[in-house]
C-alpha cells in the first residue's frame, strides 16, 4: 500500500476506532456478556474502509472532514459488524474465524452472538439519529442506510440470494445482483451518506452513488480472488470457503485473470464521475484503488 493511502486509511480507521470507543457500552455494563461480544467483534482488527470512503466523500464535497463525521463512520462499522457476526453463524456461512479471531458465535455462544448483531445494528440508528448535521439530511442518511441494509437490492436480500444460490450453477446476472446487494450496498451507501452529511446536492449525491456503485462491485470481486488465491493466516478468515460450499462469485463465472480485470475496469470507471470535484476526490479514489489492490 501506497505510504499516503496507508496514512489516510490508519487516520479514518483511528478517528471510528476512538467513535466506537465511546459510542459502545463498556465490558462493565450491565449484561457485560452482550457488550463484552460486541466489542469483541468490533475491535477484532477491522481495516474500516467504509467509514474512510464516507470520510472521504465528505472531502471531496466539502474540501474537509465535517465536524462529528467520525459518528457516522461509526455507525457504518457497527451495521457491517453486526452483517459478519450473523454471516459467520452456523445457519448461514458457519465459520470460525473472522478477521484473525475466533467468530463471535465460537467465542461468546450462539444465543449471544445474534443478540450481539442485533444489538449493534439498533445502536447504529441510534447513533445516526443523533448525528451532527442538519436534521433533514440525517433523516436522509437514515433512510439511505435503512435501504441499503434491507430487502430489496440491499445487503440482507443479497444475503438471501446468496444462500439460496449455493449449488446452482452460477450466472453473471445472478453473481452481479448478489454481489450489488450483500457487499456493494453498504459501500455505496457509506460514499453516498458522507457525501450527504458534508453537503452533497442530489446532482453530487448521484454521482456517489455511481462511484459507490461500482467501487462496491469492484471490492467484492477482489473479495472473490483473494478467498482462492489467499491462505486463511493472509486472509483473516477461512479460505476457500466460497468455492467448497459453491457459492455464485465472479471468478466462478469468469476465471481470476478476466476477474481482476473487470475489477480494475470498474474503479477506472468509479474514478470517472468524480472528475467534477478534482483533487478534493484524490483521497476517496485512492481509498478505491486500494480496493482493489489489497491482498487481505
Amino acid at each position: 500500500m501506497h505510504a499516503d493511502v496507508k496514512s489516510l486509511i490508519q487516520e479514518g480507521a483511528d478517528l471510528t476506532d476512538h467513535a466506537l470507543e465511546s459510542l459502545i457500552p463498556s465490558v462493565d455494563t450491565v449484561p457485560a456478556s452482550i457488550h463484552g461480544a460486541m466489542r469483541h467483534s468490533v475491535f477484532a482488527g477491522g481495516k474500516r474502509l467504509r467509514p474512510v470512503l464516507a470520510m472521504q466523500a465528505a472531502v471531496a464535497i466539502a474540501d474537509a472532514l465535517p465536524k462529528g463525521i467520525e459518528n457516522l463512520g461509526a455507525a457504518l462499522e457497527m451495521l457491517h459488524t453486526y452483517s459478519l457476526i450473523h454471516d459467520d453463524l452456523p445457519a448461514l456461512d458457519n465459520d470460525d474465524l473472522r478477521r484473525g479471531k475466533p467468530t463471535c458465535h465460537k467465542a461468546f455462544g450462539e444465543a449471544i452472538a445474534i443478540l450481539a448483531g442485533d444489538a449493534l445494528q439498533t445502536r447504529a440508528f441510534e447513533v445516526l439519529a443523533g448525528l451532527q448535521c442538519p436534521p433533514a439530511a440525517t433523516v436522509k442518511i437514515i433512510g439511505l442506510i435503512a435501504n441499503a441494509v434491507g430487502t430489496v437490492d440491499g445487503m440482507i436480500g443479497g444475503q438471501v440470494l446468496d444462500i439460496e444460490s449455493e449449488h446452482l450453477k452460477p450466472t453473471p446476472e445472478l453473481v452481479e445482483a448478489i454481489h450489488r446487494a450483500k457487499t456493494g450496498a453498504l459501500i455505496r451507501v457509506s460514499v453516498v451518506s458522507g457525501g450527504v452529511y458534508a453537503g452533497a446536492t442530489a446532482e453530487d449525491a448521484a454521482r456517489l452513488d455511481r462511484f459507490g456503485r461500482k467501487a462496491g462491485l469492484a471490492f467484492q470481486i477482489v473479495d472473490d480472488v483473494l478467498d482462492l488465491t489467499v491462505d486463511s493466516a493472509q486472509l483473516g478468515k477461512t479460505a476457500g470457503k466460497d468455492q467448497a460450499t459453491e457459492k455464485a462469485t465472479w471468478p466462478a463465472v469468469y476465471g481470476i485473470e478476466q476477474s481482476l480485470r473487470d475489477a480494475a475496469q470498474l474503479i477506472d470507471e468509479a474514478f470517472a464521475a468524480l472528475d467534477p470535484y478534482g483533487s478534493r476526490a484524490d483521497g476517496l479514489k485512492a481509498v478505491a484503488r486500494y480496493l482493489v489492490d489489497r491482498k487481505n
